[in-house]
């Protein structure tokens, strides 16, 4: 296993323990504030470790099939996790969580289907809209429960949240438009 395959299954790991730590107050009421000081640097790790791996496999030549297999595994762990955590708390709508999950599970099973055929589809501009508003709405979630955790108020809290559920939405939407690419483009290989 080369270097960029074990930081994504570092990444793979690191999504039960983040879980663990977000849930940990809630079971037991205590360690809130102690969860938002792991927690952030956790999520830093895990966002930073994706573009990490790419990177290091495609500048040194380390690109292996576990590793294009791995790599968007760990990226849907991740960020399944994170968005499970806000649902679970009431931050995230349950509808958009919906959708993102049957997104992943959707173009996982399409890209188990084109493996079979040999083919390797590439992300399309939905795809990567997708990527960033997942991490946008990941990061601004993040900051919301940290800031319910710390009792932090201020000026506008009302128009934080709208902005975090209007990225939840966002993020839905990326999710529902990056499969019906993947998915013409998946019915075009077949036609061939």
């Amino acid at each position: 296993m080369n270097l960029p395959t074990k930081i994504t299954v570092f990444r793979i790991i690191l999504a039960p323990v983040f879980f663990l730590v977000y849930f940990v107050p809630i079971w037991f009421g205590a360690g809130t504030s102690v969860s938002v000081y792991i927690m952030i640097p956790m999520f830093i790790v895990m966002e930073l470790s994706d573009a990490l791996d790419g990177y290091i496999a495609r500048k040194y030549n380390m690109v292996t099939d576990l590793g294009k297999i791995l790599d968007p595994f760990s990226d849907v762990i991740s960020r399944v996790t994170f968005f499970l955590c806000f649902t679970f708390t009431g931050i995230m709508p349950i509808w958009t969580f919906l959708i993102i999950v049957y997104r992943e599970l959707a173009i996982t099973f399409l890209r188990m289907m084109m493996m079979g055929k040999g083919v390797a589809m590439a992300a399309s501009i939905w795809g990567k809209a997708k990527a960033i508003t997942y991490t946008a709405a990941s990061a601004l979630g993040l900051l919301l429960v940290s800031a319910e955790r710390l009792d932090i108020t201020f000026n506008g809290i009302d128009i934080f949240q709208m902005v975090v559920l209007v990225f939840f939405i966002l993020a839905a939407a990326a999710s529902a438009g990056s499969f019906m690419t993947y998915a013409v483009n998946v019915r075009k290989v077949l036609k061939k």
